[in-house]
């Protein structure tokens, strides 16, 4: 307990915790988008009991690679080379999970736009199964929970103060998870946008995979511009929703 607390008493430790609580609500949201996207073709009795979950089991994975530092770092190690390119472990995870990731969005955005049969016949998405949906925010959880704890790593080298920082992150989710769920879910241009990002996201986990390292800084900027420019069509649009489907028009 002296280990994990002993940091509350040092002034300069607050000004590492408040600067790595910021950088991972930043991080965690894009895994709030996620899951909220995916909790969403659950019944509504289920899903937030889906988000819950999914972060709950966000936070696990993510003390439980932290209380695993030396094997993170083994991570960063070569596995096999390729044309003289080394891939680690590190690099696996984040290809894989940077492809599922674009899988994913892209049958996301084909689904809104184009429609299942599930539109076609009135019926909800929400059949979809529990413990799938589940297991694929567990999957994703793996990626956004690396990506967090070498971000937390790289800040901090006290672990009371990292623990603490990802709990507090993940109650802040917690209580945000549900309003974003919503507004997502009760706009389907924001959600195209969040899937969008979700794609811009998958195209950094995969470039960094194969070492090329993009600013996160470009990242951040384009999808602020384009939160800001869907907020003002939002304004512009106020009692006018946007309906993907349904809209009469002749598929033929």
């Amino acid at each position: 307990m002296e280990t994990l607390f002993g940091w509350i008493t040092q002034p300069e430790a607050w000004l590492a915790f408040g600067t790595l609580l910021l950088l991972e609500v930043v991080l965690g949201i894009d895994n709030v988008i996620f899951i909220s996207i995916l909790a969403g073709k659950l019944p509504p009795e289920q899903q937030r009991r889906a988000r819950t979950l999914g972060l709950l089991g966000a936070m696990v994975m993510r003390l439980g690679l932290l209380f695993s530092i030396s094997w993170i770092y083994q991570l960063k190690d070569d596995l096999f080379t390729v044309l003289g390119m080394g891939f680690s472990g590190r690099d696996l995870i984040l290809i894989f999970g940077g492809l599922f990731l674009l899988y994913k969005a892209v049958t996301e955005m084909h689904e809104q736009l184009e429609g299942g049969e599930h539109h076609k016949s009135g019926a909800p998405a929400a059949a979809a199964n529990f413990a799938s949906i589940i297991g694929q925010i567990m999957l994703l959880d793996i990626v956004f929970s690396l990506d967090s704890v070498i971000t937390a790593v790289g800040m901090s080298d006290d672990i009371g103060v990292m623990v603490s920082a990802v709990v507090v992150t993940v109650a802040i989710m917690l209580v945000a998870a549900g309003p974003i769920s919503n507004f997502v879910q009760a706009h389907p241009t924001v959600k195209m946008l969040a899937l969008a990002f979700l794609l811009l996201i998958g195209v950094n986990l995969i470039a960094d995979g194969f070492g090329f390292k993009i600013p996160k800084g470009y990242t951040y900027a384009a999808m602020g511009f384009s939160i800001a420019v869907e907020l003002l069509n939002l304004r512009a649009r106020r009692g006018r929703p946007v309906e993907l489907h349904g809209s009469g028009r002749d598929p033929r």
